[in-house]
């Protein structure tokens, strides 16, 4: 493996799923990877994904070191041939390059401006790093996907079943407040299409993900149905792709009740965080023992663990 961005870079899901939940089982090896060092860049805040990178790396015995490059570091250039006498002071072959002198490996962490959807999903700033860094590149999310929560949902689901059937997985839209990217459920699909689960997704009209992720995957306008003998629901709120970045409904019928959990097997109900309480999901949900959605936040760490360790070999 030599870069980590989709389900698609990686060689075994099972493989690096159990390698994940051997290193939750004996997280520290100090000696592992010591003189090592990983870059975690970020262009827009983070709780989950900066606190388990930099402890994965750690527990690996690897140096982390963060940069805020919206605040720390120079406004970036990425046209080619571009005379740079604007704002732009760096362009990004010098700055990935640069870091790529500096680190072993590269996680980079951006933002879609839910504004243009071409160049939101041509993922233009994380294909340049990949070009130009020299080191592996890993996505700490991105403008369409976000791996390592979906590895850490793979994980999640992995350590909470037990029986020899495939569970009934559902991803169901929830109201939110703002405008937020399609990156966490296009790769929740994505990886659970890879992963021995039954999938479907419901949302109301008007949300369909885009085709790339969604084929082949069951899709229904009916959360109720969707919802009979589901065993694990991931709970998820996400913008229009069709019309691109906008809210089409505040249907608070969506947002995901005790009621809605009674239609279940008793499932175990999942969300990427962090979750606005009485507007994505009720209060009773998140505090039942059906929520897990702190398991998954503990398992980013071993999650990107296990990825560090493939990068660093």
């Amino acid at each position: 493996m030599n870069k980590f961005t989709s389900v698609q870079d990686i060689e075994s899901l099972p493989s690096l799923v159990d390698q994940a939940l051997k290193f939750k089982a004996n997280q520290f090896h100090p000696n592992a990877y010591a003189g090592k060092s990983v870059g975690l860049v970020f262009l827009n805040p983070s709780l989950r994904t900066r606190l388990s990178s930099l402890k994965a790396a750690r527990n690996l015995g690897a140096e982390a070191v963060v940069l805020d490059i919206s605040k720390d570091g120079w406004a970036l250039e990425f046209e080619d041939g571009k005379v740079m006498d604007g704002n732009k002071a760096e362009h990004i072959k010098e700055a990935a390059a640069v870091m790529g002198r500096y680190f072993d490996v590269l996680g980079i962490r951006t933002f879609p401006g839910l504004a243009n959807r071409d160049e939101d999903y041509a993922e233009e700033l994380l294909n340049a790093f990949i070009k130009y860094a020299g080191v592996p590149v890993v996505s700490l999310e991105s403008a369409t996907r976000h791996p390592l929560q979906s590895l850490a949902d793979v994980v999640s689901i992995k350590e909470k079943w037990n029986k020899t059937e495939k569970p009934k997985v559902v991803l169901t839209w929830a109201p939110h407040v703002k405008a937020l990217p399609q990156a966490v459920p296009n790769s929740f699909v994505e990886w659970m299409k890879v992963a021995d689960v039954d999938l479907t997704i419901t949302h109301p009209e008007g949300y369909d993900l885009a085709q790339e992720f969604s084929e082949g995957v069951n899709v229904t306008y009916n959360q109720q149905e969707a919802l009979k003998d589901a065993d694990f629901v991931y709970v998820k709120n996400w913008s229009s792709y069709t019309d691109y970045g906008k809210i089409l409904s505040q249907n608070e019928s969506w947002r995901f009740s005790m009621e809605h959990l009674a239609l279940t097997n008793n499932a175990k109900i999942m969300h990427c965080l962090p979750v606005r309480r009485g507007v994505v999901m009720d209060d009773a949900v998140l505090d039942s023992p059906n929520a897990i959605h702190l398991d998954q936040a503990e398992n980013r760490v071993y999650a990107a663990q296990a990825v560090f360790n493939e990068l660093l070999k």
